[in-house]
């Protein structure tokens, strides 16, 4: 408090709290009292004191140290004390574990240890003002420790004459103020007309994981922070204090941060498509000290029922300097890093290891023994078997730290034990084997130098079509065998054969080769020589082997090709087509000497011709008559067509041609000596009509038959 006496002071007081129930109460807020009262009283007065504190220290495990080595506090003469000191574990505090007491006899303090809070309260038990010197007294007194066998960490200690959390780190101040049911727009509001020994007030933004554990896990309540997504949904800003307008989040439960939030599981979740506004989560729900978003007011009970609000201090522009907060810090003395080293078969190497304090000290046992270096480095003897060793942060105030193992690791130098080989015919992937006497395997194209292709105990080479060799080295945690391995992908040589197409004759034989020597062979039918004789078409494979084990085959496609046989000779006029019984690629020809590939012949002189069809299997041949007959002619004696004859009859001796009326009366008969008629019997002449003939030009052929007109 400042040098007003009490009395005006409390006068004051009162006068102020009626003065602001009259003018700024809200009717939203449903019980703006508490925020009224919980303001400090130093936030309405004058000068603020000056607070110092020395005595970074280090803590033992099992002892208690005195927060602080020195203090003071430096005030206006007139202004004997205060009502109360408050020191708290600012960061580091593990709850359940640190502890601060007061110690020694203060017949006019006492101290109130809040372990939510971590946090602890020097008063006098009735409310009145305590002289400063006093204080320094008690503050001096205060000691810290912890029932952890083997704490760690550091703890920081902030001493502050009022009753906002101090966080040194930043050097702001947080003061949570109960308001039930209070909603978050007159949160904002009432922080922002708070002050606190001249520094403006505004509802608090987090920026920092120390800041929110401070405020969150640490504070007495659970409320409001100046976070919203009001202007945009799922857009996270700050929304008052030296942050305003910054953006800390975007998007929903899966979101994520520009710069530092800290929302609870599944948070923010806009259920009910209004929860827009930052609060710090309920105790027992999620993460302590997390967020978590609600609607404007809040639920109207439970645990998203808003129980009040969190003012920070400091950073405003314009805020004075103050100094009514000072810290001291402990640390534990402890190794916080370690790490080992490693050699291959033997040797000497160096490991290293820091502290948080004391000297690190090294051994080769894990209790007692003597010392064998100090320093963050010991380089080992010459060892050839992993051996542990033991460093500790070892100090006159604690001698029984407890010693860390760091391990120096001999690792045995690999080799290669065994490899398989592989082969493969003609071209393809061979697969290939090694074995280490320990670790695992690394395959290389080079015998030395090269980036490794392959790791493991087997390898599949790349699509190969010659016999190339790879090289196989052992390697364990870092050392490697002394040499590389050849292992060798043997790729046998396969003859190139060629498929054949092949012809038989019908009922004949041919001879199939195949065409390799120097292989094993093995035909369809069991045979096994270098050849094979077939009688019949068909598809034969012999398969051969080399000598190296290499099977590779070989297809005969074997056509049968008929013997040409002759079924009909059609002939037309001077016209000839020869037909066959069976197709193919046969020639024809109709004297034997000159063959053709058309089966038609033209412009075919009169008489008796041989017809032939052949290919390389054979041939056919069959007799065939060309008759040349008029088909009418007319006996007028004007020296055109009188006479009706078969050209070409005169070279046949046997040649008879009979011709019948249409009755059938034999009307005359035509030879050798008897080759023309002149449309007459027995001297008469026979009528203009059809008439029909028979030709046969000997006893072996048959018989031609036709008719022709007689015209008058």
């Amino acid at each position: 408090m400042n040098n007003l006496c009490f009395p005006y002071k409390i006068s004051l007081l009162f006068f102020v709290i009626f003065s602001h129930i009259v003018l700024n109460a809200n009717p939203i807020d449903r019980n703006p009292l508490p925020f009224i009262l919980s303001k400090n009283f130093n936030s309405i007065l004058a000068t603020a004191p000056i607070l110092s504190a020395t005595g970074n220290q280090m803590y033992c495990a099992g002892s208690a140290v005195n927060i602080v080595t020195s203090m003071s506090i430096t005030h206006d003469p007139t202004e004997i004390g205060t009502n109360a000191i408050y020191i708290q574990i600012s960061s580091g505090y593990v709850n359940g574990q640190d502890l601060l007491t007061l110690t020694g006899t203060h017949p006019n303090i006492t101290g109130s240890w809040n372990q939510s809070n971590g946090k602890l309260t020097l008063q006098n038990p009735t409310g009145g003002i305590v002289p400063y010197d006093d204080f320094v007294n008690a503050i001096e007194d205060v000691v810290y420790s912890n029932n952890n066998a083997n704490p760690s960490g550091t703890r920081t200690f902030s001493i502050t004459v009022g009753q906002a959390n101090y966080l040194p780190s930043n050097g702001h101040y947080y003061q949570y103020i109960p308001s039930l049911g209070i909603s978050w727009t007159n949160a904002k509001t009432a922080a922002e007309t708070s002050t606190y020994y001249g520094l403006q007030g505004y509802l608090a933004t987090i920026t920092a994981m120390d800041e929110a554990i401070l405020i969150g896990e640490q504070a007495s309540g659970t409320g409001w922070i100046a976070g919203t997504d009001e202007e945009t949904e799922g857009v996270w800003k700050w929304a008052s204090g030296p942050e305003n307008g910054q953006v800390f989040w975007n998007g929903g439960p899966n979101g994520s941060s520009p710069s530092f939030a800290f929302w609870n599981n599944g948070e923010p979740n806009n259920t009910g498509n209004d929860e827009d506004y930052a609060h710090i989560t309920a105790p027992g729900v999620g993460i302590p000290g997390s967020w978590n978003d609600l609607k404007l007011g809040g639920d109207s009970n439970g645990d998203y029922q808003p129980k009040g609000y969190i003012v920070e201090y400091g950073g405003t522009l314009g805020d004075p300097v103050l100094q009514i907060s000072t810290s001291t810090t402990i640390f534990i003395p402890q190794i916080t890093n370690t790490t080992g080293n490693s050699a291959c078969g033997s040797g000497s190497m160096t490991l290293t290891a820091t502290a948080s304090g004391g000297t690190i000290t090294w051994y080769d046992v894990a209790t007692g023994g003597i010392p064998l270096a100090t320093g963050t480095t010991f380089t080992t003897p010459t060892i050839s078997t992993t051996t542990p060793y033991y460093v500790d942060a070892y100090n006159n105030l604690c001698p029984t730290s407890t010693r860390t193992l760091v391990t120096a690791t001999i690792n045995e130098i690999p080799s290669i034990v065994s490899s398989i080989s592989g082969t493969i015919c003609d071209s393809g992937t061979v697969t290939l084997e090694a074995t280490a006497s320990v670790g695992n395997i690394q395959w290389f194209a080079n015998l030395t130098g090269g980036t490794a292709i392959s790791s493991g105990s087997t390898f599949n080479t790349p699509s190969l079509n010659s016999t190339t060799t790879f090289y196989a080295e052992a390697i364990n945690n870092g050392c490697v065998s002394p040499t590389r391995t050849a292992v060798t992908a043997t790729v046998f040589p396969v003859p190139n054969v060629s498929d054949e197409i092949n012809s038989i004759c019908e009922n004949s034989t041919i001879r199939l080769h195949a065409g390799i020597t120097g292989v094993a062979y093995d035909w369809p039918d069991g045979e096994i020589t270098e050849y094979l004789d077939i009688d019949s078409a068909g598809i034969y494979t012999v398969t051969m082997t080399t000598t190296d084990n290499c099977s590779f085959a070989k297809t005969f496609t074997v056509n049968e090709i008929s013997i040409p046989e002759i079924s009909t000779i059609k002939v037309k006029e001077r016209t000839i087509t020869i037909n066959t019984i069976n197709q193919g690629d046969f020639l024809y020809s109709i004297d034997g000497v000159n063959y053709q590939v058309s089966n038609i012949f033209t412009e075919v002189s009169s008489g008796l011709h041989m017809a032939y069809v052949k290919n390389n299997c054979g041939i056919d041949k069959e007799k065939f008559i060309v008759i040349i007959a008029p088909k009418f002619f007319s006996p007028n004696n004007d020296s055109y067509n009188d006479f009706w004859n078969v050209e070409g009859m005169l070279s046949y001796p046997q040649a008879k041609v009979s011709i019948f009326d249409r009755y059938g009366k034999l009307i005359t008969q035509l030879s050798r000596s008897n080759p023309i008629w002149n449309g007459t019997l027995n001297g008469k002449t026979l009528p203009a009509t059809d008439y029909w003939y028979v030709l046969k030009i000997d006893e072996t052929l048959p018989e031609v038959k036709g008719h022709f007109s007689l015209v008058r």
